[in-house]
């Protein structure tokens, strides 16, 4: 079993009015040393071993999980732990 995780954030110029809002907010809280706050996704799930688990999941993010016309992505594919 695997674990994978998807780090999504929105691409390098692409205004992101939700990332600036919390940076306001920190900044109204005293946080003024916070800047370029951007907001993205997390997601994370388990899957069966494969051998093409690489290219599957980056057809996972192109087809679902991001937008590739506005996102960026990248993920880590590790072992799952028993717990």
């Amino acid at each position: 079993m695997k674990k994978v995780t998807v780090h999504i954030t929105l691409k390098q110029g692409v205004l992101d009015p939700q990332g600036k809002a919390v940076q306001t907010s920190l900044h109204s809280l005293g946080f003024d040393e916070v800047s370029d706050t951007r907001i993205g996704k997390y997601i994370e799930f388990y899957t069966e071993e494969r051998a093409d688990l690489k290219e599957r999941v980056h057809k996972m993010c192109d087809q679902l999980l991001a937008n590739p016309v506005m996102e960026d992505y990248h993920f880590e594919i590790e072992e799952a732990v028993n717990s």
